[in-house]
């Protein structure tokens, strides 16, 4: 009747070690939340210079002609409220090394061989060079990506997406279709 006992506490125990375990890991440290809330307030601050520079994303229309037109406005405006912006004004290097870690966990869990095959098999972006305030070329597929990934990465605001450019970290512009930062090599070589 002990054993009966003992196994059932255990079994009831474990899972519950093992949550308390998670949810410890998964609490970021005080310098964590510190590197997010900078990255978060970069991200914002780009937000405000293009809304009070540039304006905001154009109003839906049938019009595909006039969204283009729109948004190329849109880009020019950006261009050149941000005519100094270069790589790494976004991803400084205190965030780049915290995407980094965060990636890497993310590919050594559970999810982690999936991400890869799934990258592997999503078309290879070729001929394209990355280019902070530059146009994601509209001939060059937007690779998705991977849900587990974002999952892991601090959420952006509705105007801007993370994409896999390659094994680069893109921030793009949905609306302007600007790259507004990136992180060289944020993916392990596949």
């Amino acid at each position: 009747m002990f054993r009966i006992h003992a196994v059932i506490a255990v079994a009831i125990a474990c899972p519950a070690v093992a949550l308390a375990q998670a949810s410890m890991r998964a609490e970021p440290s005080p310098q964590q939340k510190q590197v997010v809330a900078d990255f978060e307030k970069r991200v914002n601050d780009y937000l405000a210079l293009r809304k009070t520079n540039a304006g905001t994303a154009p109003n839906p229309t049938d019009s595909a002609q006039k969204l283009e037109e729109t948004q190329k406005e849109l880009a020019k405006r950006v261009r050149v409220a941000r005519a100094n912006a270069k790589q790494g004004n976004i991803f400084t290097p205190e965030i780049t090394q915290y995407f980094r870690k965060t990636i890497a966990k993310t590919f050594t869990g559970k999810q982690g061989a999936k991400i890869l095959a799934s990258l592997r098999h999503a078309e290879p972006v070729k001929g394209f060079k990355l280019e902070v305030n530059g146009v994601y070329p509209p001939d060059v597929p937007l690779q998705s990506t991977a849900p587990s990934l974002l999952a892991n990465l601090p959420p952006l605001p509705k105007e801007l997406e993370y994409r896999i450019v390659n094994r680069d970290l893109v921030l793009h512009d949905i609306a302007a279709n600007l790259i507004v930062d990136f992180m060289p090599h944020a993916i392990r070589a596949t």
